[in-house]
């Protein structure tokens, strides 16, 4: 079964291919894809991002019966959903995350679900509509340290994501977070983002190489060597993590069925 052509066939979308992704031919090869809900514009301007910005159409509330059909059609036993940030929208989405994920779990029963959602703002009634549809894994990025935050990322602020995920693990839900090196950061700064994770709750980390999509995103500023990755995979579970995927080539989704279990 070609990915490429079921998804275009449904109307839907993928962060493979907005989002560029390095393992694109790897996991479409494989049967599997990372389907993107409301639309693929984003509200937000991250200089990391490949995603378009701009104004966004209003949401097509037929998609979420569309995924569910498409995800039976192609019998996975685990999904990953995402979205573009949706600011322009009262609630950012969510309930049309939780519609979402209803839709999945009726149409496809024993499947296993994670959802990697914006920040929400960190509001906590929003992020619950999502947790109360019961995925098995609620994903939020921080993308990169601290420090590194303003510069790049768009409106979201560090402490935002802190809380969102703060509030995801106060749900009971596993909670996953991923951020990318080779930005600027220094290795301090890599373990204090890993403890500052840890200590709102967050049980799954992902690390992966930063890319600059263009040559209009932020440009990489170091090629972390594998072994490093290596060292920051270990630290990662010396210091309490349950799971930690650390590679070049690491993103949030890759091997997300592992995260589950």
């Amino acid at each position: 079964m070609d990915v490429r052509d079921v998804v275009e066939k449904n109307r839907l979308h993928t962060i493979c291919t907005s989002g560029k992704c390095p393992n694109m031919a790897e996991c479409w090869g494989n049967g599997t894809a990372t389907f993107m809900i409301l639309g693929e514009i984003c509200t937000r301007l991250c200089k990391f991002c490949a995603t378009q910005s701009g104004k966004p159409n209003p949401p097509d509330w037929e998609e979420p019966k569309r995924l569910a059909e498409t995800i039976r059609t192609m019998n996975l036993k685990h999904c990953v959903i995402t979205s573009v940030d949706r600011d322009d929208l009262e609630d950012g989405g969510a309930a049309f995350w939780a519609e979402t994920v209803r839709r999945i779990k009726s149409a496809n029963p024993g499947i296993t679900i994670e959802t990697l959602i914006p920040d929400l703002d960190a509001r906590s009634d929003n992020i619950q509509k999502i947790a109360d549809a019961h995925p098995d894994v609620i994903s939020h990025n921080l993308e990169t340290v601290r420090r590194l935050t303003p510069q790049i990322r768009s409106r979201a602020k560090y402490e935002v994501s802190l809380q969102t995920l703060r509030i995801v693990a106060q749900s009971g839900i596993k909670t996953k977070s991923g951020f990318m090196v080779g930005m600027g950061e220094t290795q301090e700064e890599v373990f204090e983002t890993m403890d500052d994770l840890l200590e709102v709750g967050c049980q799954i980390v992902t690390i992966g190489q930063y890319m600059q999509p263009t040559r209009n995103h932020w440009p990489v500023k170091d090629y972390v060597h594998p072994q490093v990755f290596e060292e920051y995979r270990k630290a990662g579970l010396e210091k309490g993590f349950g799971y930690v995927e650390s590679a070049p080539l690491v993103r949030s989704s890759y091997h997300a069925e592992k995260h589950v279990e």
